[in-house]
């Protein structure tokens, strides 16, 4: 058989929950790119599976690991990626091989299978037609403070991934903004201790274990007009007012943002094209 590239997604925590293609593609396997050879392994023991070549592609090695993979499969090999837990570039690394591999023209094949994104999702209680996925809280604390706060805005649920460590400081900073947030922190997922906590910022923090262990999902649930959110027209007119008083549009939009709920961008956008209404002097 000709060599190809196949994506198989792994178990977020049960590894009862690797789908039964997915077994036969990593039997099918003349190497295994991994991000940890010990994880790997240990999901093919426990099904049985022998280990063929494991190949370390974490974020470290990627780059450089990304063309001796391609090329195995350019001479026939038939290479499979995974990733420790879900699926293979989505948060972990995996973006730079399947890019080499299609700009080689190395068949592709991605299967479907976990991801902690449409767990937490669903789980949380917020779930609505469509999500944005924004993969890491950030870690420095002004973008992160901006990140809650185009969070709630965004219009539909926004769902991110938060390191135990960082999460109590998260939930204090989100606790700080208005119009008060709500959300849901899923943790664990498919594991033994797996854990939905759902509410405003402070009811989670006091329902939060001690210490915080595991894998973290995040779902902000979106501002609606009953939470504060102003409609947009007034918002645009009172942006529209502060430019009239010589702020600049881009400050202006960042103000009236931050006390409407109205997305900055969309202010600035309309700002920029002379919205607003007219005055007479």
């Amino acid at each position: 058989m000709a060599g190809r590239l196949s994506v198989v997604p792994t178990p977020i925590g049960n590894l009862a929950d690797v789908t039964l293609r997915g077994l036969e593609t990593l039997r099918s396997a003349d190497v295994i790119a991994c991000e940890d050879t010990r994880r790997t392994r240990a999901l093919l023991s426990a099904h049985g599976i022998p280990a063929p070549r494991l190949v370390v592609c974490d974020e470290r090695q990627e780059a450089r690991r990304a063309p001796e993979l391609v090329a195995l499969a350019a001479e026939g090999a038939h290479v499979v990626l995974v990733s420790d837990a879900g699926m293979p570039g989505i948060a972990d690394p995996g973006r730079a091989l399947v890019a080499r591999a299609i700009e080689a023209g190395i068949p592709l094949t991605v299967l479907p299978g976990p991801s902690a994104v449409e767990p937490a999702l669903v789980a949380s209680g917020l779930a609505r037609e469509g999500y944005a996925f924004r993969v890491w809280v950030p870690r420095r604390a002004s973008e992160r403070r901006r990140f809650l706060d185009e969070a709630g805005r965004a219009g539909l649920p926004v769902v991110a991934f938060e390191s135990p460590n960082r999460l109590r400081a998260t939930l204090e900073e989100l606790g700080t903004l208005e119009p008060p947030r709500t959300l849901a922190v899923a943790r664990e997922l498919s594991k033994l201790h797996e854990q939905v906590l759902r509410g405003t910022a402070a009811e989670v923090l006091e329902a939060l274990p001690e210490p915080v262990r595991g894998e973290i999902a995040l779902v902000f649930a979106p501002l609606d007009e009953a939470d504060g959110t102003a409609a947009p027209e007034d918002a645009l007119a009172a942006a529209a007012e502060l430019v009239e008083a010589g702020v600049s549009r881009r400050q202006a939009a960042a103000v009236v943002a931050r006390l409407t709920g109205v997305p900055r961008r969309d202010l600035y956008d309309a700002l920029s094209r002379g919205g607003g209404p007219s005055r007479s002097r």
